[in-house]
């Protein structure tokens, strides 16, 4: 059995508990992603196969702290002692733990290498189009939020409350995605799943009010 095998069915345990917005399905999409934006870069893919594979780990504690506790840094450490377990030299090691740290939208930390800016843009690229949007509403229900208020003040709300909504989402930071990605494919993917999510939103409005 390869390492990649192993690593993944290693993983898969990890998620037993996750959440749905976060779950071992969205770290599948990401890997696939990863796989098809890594080759298009021309990227090392043994390092983008581990980091994908183990970018999410920390994740379900951060949802169980409401937040406060930082997922890639989490995720970094765990994935340090993961891979030295399976004998991975400590120069990969180091670089798989950069894509990780750095996978975050909101962080002020950037990737650097090109596999650290395919996992990012991997990630976003989840996080919107048709597959962002029933994600941003699954999210949304785990935190308890209500299902859509067209009117909400940003400045007013706060994540992990009942305000937390899937539109709260897309204007905080669905709607910005497209412009932060870093790869090229990464881009061009973009561009479609973004219009698509502008168009839902102001759909749902229109609903909302009655219109349609």
């Amino acid at each position: 059995m390869d390492i990649f095998k192993q690593l993944e069915e290693h993983v898969i345990r990890l998620f037993d508990e996750a959440k749905g917005s976060h779950d071992w399905e969205h770290t599948k999409r990401v890997y696939n992603m990863c796989l098809h934006l890594g080759k298009a870069e021309k990227a090392d893919m043994e390092i983008v196969r581990l980091a994908a594979l183990l970018h999410d780990i920390g994740r379900s504690e951060q949802d169980k702290n409401h937040g406060k506790i930082s997922h890639e840094k989490l995720g970094a450490t765990m994935a340090e002692e993961i891979l030295a377990s399976y004998g991975v030299s400590e120069e990969i090691i180091e670089k798989v733990k950069h894509c990780i740290l750095t996978h975050r939208f909101r962080e002020k930390t950037h990737p650097t290498t090109i596999e650290a800016k395919v996992l990012f843009d991997a990630d976003k690229l989840d996080a919107i189009g048709a597959i962002g949007i029933g994600r941003a509403f699954v999210f949304a229900g785990e935190v308890g939020a209500v299902v859509h208020n067209k009117d909400i003040e940003v400045e007013k709300t706060k994540s992990y409350s009942k305000d937390d909504s899937a539109y709260r989402e897309f204007l905080v930071k669905l709607v910005h995605v497209k412009d932060r990605l870093y790869t090229d494919e990464g881009k061009k993917l973009a561009e479609d799943r973004h219009n698509y999510m502008v168009s839902f939103f102001e759909r749902i409005n229109l609903e909302v009010d009655g219109i349609i």
